[in-house]
């Protein structure tokens, strides 16, 4: 059972809109197509993310999930399809604009500023810095000076719920694998998305952080943001997903509860045969 994370998540203000919230869905993809060379990575795929919930990104190996999220976020540009962010059609916009919007993403290896500091790379995340207009800098040195202050102190609320305060001053690039998994979220939340991606969050760490994570996670719906997530840890996707969508060859195969795609004769063959099983990790 995985239980909320640090107490002092519901203490961190998490900047989230709540037009979206109240939307039907947070985004939507419609026919998303790219291909490598004549080889379709991603082959019609279409869903929808219902906004305040997380929702599972599950398939074999294969399937064209990190295609696709690499689509969403704005890190590849698709053949064809569109793409949705409320009711914003951001097709192919570059990743920075798509942030700007209000979504951001891990990676499953993550990609930690090595030599930063760990309370630095939270800095360089925070949203709307006063500091980078040259003008601001020049003829409103107060504005600046109180947000970098402003920033400082919630990077530090950020780094104490998730048990990096004390590794404030270190380099991101002393940290352990389990470490980065977790700096690299909370460099993502210090930005206040509507939605997160995350690319296998669960990946190469040890149980007791899976369930860590898991709790990040649940906190992460309760202060009202959307998770997508590619996870195959099915026991991790029965326990905390709302939801979930299984690609199969670039196309999206079925949707709903795992409970549901459990028993669906399309997902199991999808998965050659094997038993679609929440105590599976496959």
């Amino acid at each position: 059972m995985f239980e909320r994370g640090n107490k002092a998540m519901s203490e961190l203000s998490i900047t989230t809109s709540m037009e979206m919230i109240e939307q039907r869905s947070a985004m939507r993809c419609e026919g998303i197509i790219k291909a490598f060379q004549g080889v379709l990575a991603v082959n019609g795929a279409a869903f929808e993310v219902p906004a305040n919930q997380i929702t599972a990104l599950i398939g074999p190996n294969g399937a064209g999930k990190t295609t696709l999220v690499n689509i969403l976020s704005g890190s590849m540009p698709c053949d064809s399809g569109r793409v949705f962010i409320g009711d914003t059609e951001v097709t192919n916009w570059p990743s920075y604009r798509i942030a700007r919007r209000g979504l951001m993403r891990t990676f499953q290896l993550s990609r930690e500023l090595g030599g930063l500091t760990v309370l630095e790379n939270l800095l360089v995340a925070a949203p709307s810095q006063a500091g980078e207009s040259l003008l601001n800098v020049l003829f409103r040195p107060g504005l600046v000076t109180r947000q970098e202050r402003d920033f400082a102190e919630r990077a530090l609320e950020v780094l104490e719920t998730y048990g990096l305060y004390a590794l404030r001053d270190n380099r991101a690039s002393e940290l352990s694998g389990g470490q980065k998994k977790l700096l690299e979220i909370a460099r993502a939340v210090m930005a206040s998305p509507m939605i997160l991606l995350l690319d296998e969050p669960m990946a190469g760490v040890n149980p007791a952080l899976i369930e860590r994570i898991g709790g990040y996670i649940l906190d992460l719906k309760k202060g009202g943001m959307t998770v997508l997530m590619i996870e195959h840890n099915l026991n991790v996707v029965e326990q905390i997903c709302d939801h979930v969508i299984v690609l199969a060859e670039g196309h999206t195969l079925a949707t709903g509860r795992l409970s549901e795609l459990r028993t669906n004769a399309d997902v199991v063959r999808a998965y050659l045969g094997e038993v679609i099983d929440a105590g599976t990790d496959r």
